[in-house]
């Protein structure tokens, strides 16, 4: 099986940039989108309905903002829109789809860069989704998470780790969070196959710092732990342009 996620700075951009011939050329079996800053309604047919798919979308209160959407070829069993804690569900960041085997969570984690109140909303984001998480474990579920953490988590995560360390996405207290969603027994995919640094997910545009792959780790595949056995591969895909974001995914056996 293959899942891959992409953040895509705003799925109708993307359409004008080629991603309906790069998802059909694809095919993966879920594809998991963030940032698509649209509602289903404000889409065109074609992406409303794309043949073989179960198409779910959660969008946020506010148009234009967030927004995440699932594509599948296998029917999940249920799916739910956000962790029942509405100052983070208005938002749109959260769609979990049951597929009975695991969980699949596609994520837009806050963005912390904006003000000291939204950097604490990041945090409290972090906390909340970790509590949902532990308690859907404890039960005996197996978890996939993918999507936009919107943090880098170790300094070869990043080109510049130092000129970095005081801005939101690379600060302690973030990446503390991912040690510790790690330490409750999860696995960070892309790591079981590459130890090194140069990989990178996120690029700024302004300063055209994807030529020089001048960028963030900020895109992730976690699994539980029992799950770890099954990954057979996990991957970037950084010649896929179309979003200030490149595409992630993994090749997982359930």
């Amino acid at each position: 099986m293959r899942i891959l996620s992409w953040n895509l700075n705003g799925l109708r951009a993307a359409l004008k940039k080629g991603f309906m011939d790069w998802f059909i050329q694809e095919s993966p079996d879920m594809l998991c989108l963030q940032e698509t800053k649209a509602s289903i309604d404000q889409l065109p047919n074609e992406l409303r309905e794309i043949e073989g798919y179960e198409v779910y979308y959660c969008s946020a209160l506010r148009k234009g903002y967030s927004g995440v959407a699932l594509y599948s070829k296998l029917k999940p069993k249920s799916v739910e829109f956000g962790i029942g804690i509405e100052r983070y569900d208005e938002e749109g960041r959260i769609i979990i789809a049951d597929y009975d085997r695991f969980l699949l969570y596609d994520i837009y984690f806050p963005n912390g860069r904006m003000s000291e109140e939204r950097l604490q909303f990041k945090l409290d984001f972090y906390d909340a989704f970790l509590k949902h998480i532990d308690e859907k474990r404890a039960s005996g579920r197996s978890i996939i998470i993918c999507g936009d953490v919107n943090t880098a988590h170790k300094e070869i995560d990043l080109s510049r780790p130092k000129e970095n360390e005081d801005i939101s996405g690379f600060l302690l207290i973030e990446r503390q969070w991912i040690d510790k969603l790690l330490s409750h027994g999860y696995v960070d995919t892309f790591r079981i196959f590459e130890k090194g640094g140069g990989f990178y997910t996120w690029w700024d545009v302004k300063s055209r710092a994807r030529e020089r792959n001048v960028g963030w780790r900020l895109d992730y595949f976690f699994v539980s732990n029992d799950l770890e056995k099954n990954v057979r591969a996990s991957f970037m895909l950084p010649e896929v342009y179309g979003s200030d974001h490149c595409p992630v995914g993994i090749d997982i056996k359930v």
